[in-house]
């Protein structure tokens, strides 16, 4: 069986918000199994924000949960590592509202979640299992999610940069391919942008150890860590927005010139239509490998609350 899972012990790190520039504390704490994914703002008595499409208050440049006035921000990184270790549950607490950017990247985070290391409950894991093809967006810029019997992206994106052009990228994912080929790309942006966003209060803690940066014809920082790095941070991005589906997908995605705005539309779409998805318990086989089987009684509402 596969079993839900949450962290042994507790761990902290200090950063700056990408997007507000202040320093914050940042915490993760053990939590009981069918907790899920919870945020709590220490600096707002405590207020609690689920990891959940229906928190969804902000998509522009980070993805931002909202619950009872209370918000958190740039989550999209953090839920990424979460996700691909496979901690259902997990207590994030911060005494700012955004999450640390750190180096721009999971990894920082793949390191303070293994550091905390984790530990097996009780509770077994559902899977939701595409059985239906569900597409947003148009012939632009879309995100599509076909029925398969593992997790798998493949993301597309264009830029008129002559460092970046066009991008693809395809990945079946596991922890091994998070950690050692998804993790370490960092978030990006464009120097010309970079007056604008701090004028609409963006981008105030962005520099360049925690962004690549790009002049017109130039990269600001020393040297890329991929080749392709801007496309595979976007795949982060997107396994980040999945995790608010709270069951880990299978399913095959494939996304282009796509977002926060088209990836959480897709999780939006997919909650909205149960009829095109069944939810199944996985099974780890002698070779490692996981097995899926019968399909569950789907809640009603589509997932539990």
């Amino acid at each position: 069986m596969i079993f839900q899972t949450t962290l042994k012990k507790e761990v902290k790190c200090y950063g700056l918000g990408l997007h507000s520039g202040k320093k914050v504390a940042l915490t993760l704490s053990p939590s009981m199994e069918g907790k899920g994914i919870r945020f709590f703002r220490s600096d707002k008595k405590g207020e609690m924000i689920e990891a959940r499409d229906e928190y969804v208050s902000h998509v522009n440049y980070a993805t931002t949960l909202k619950k009872n006035g209370c918000s958190v921000t740039t989550v999209e990184h953090l839920l990424g590592a979460i996700y691909a270790l496979g901690i259902t549950n997990i207590d994030i607490y911060i005494d700012a509202g955004e999450i640390p950017i750190m180096d721009g990247s999971a990894s920082p985070y793949l390191a303070l979640l293994n550091e905390a290391g984790i530990k097996r409950l009780s509770q077994r894991v559902h899977y939701l299992k595409l059985i239906d093809s569900i597409f947003v967006g148009n012939k632009d810029k879309f995100v599509e999610a076909r029925a398969s019997d593992s997790f798998q992206i493949n993301y597309t994106i264009e830029f008129d940069h002559p460092l970046i052009g066009t991008q693809q990228r395809s990945f079946v994912i596991n922890k091994k391919i998070f950690r050692e080929e998804i993790s370490p790309a960092r978030t990006f942006g464009f120097l010309k942008d970079a007056e604008i966003m701090r004028k609409n209060g963006l981008a105030l803690g962005g520099s360049l150890n925690n962004a690549i940066i790009l002049s017109e014809n130039s990269i600001l920082n020393n040297r890329l860590r991929f080749k392709d790095e801007f496309v595979r941070h976007k795949i982060l991005d997107l396994i980040g927005d999945l995790a608010l589906l709270r069951h880990p997908i299978l399913a095959t995605i494939t996304a282009y010139k796509a977002g926060h705005a088209l990836h959480y539309q897709l999780v939006a779409e997919i909650l909205k239509n149960p009829e095109k998805w069944v939810l199944v318990q996985g099974f780890r086989l002698p070779s490692g490998k996981i097995s899926f089987g019968q399909n569950l009684p789907i809640p009603s509402p589509a997932l539990e609350k």
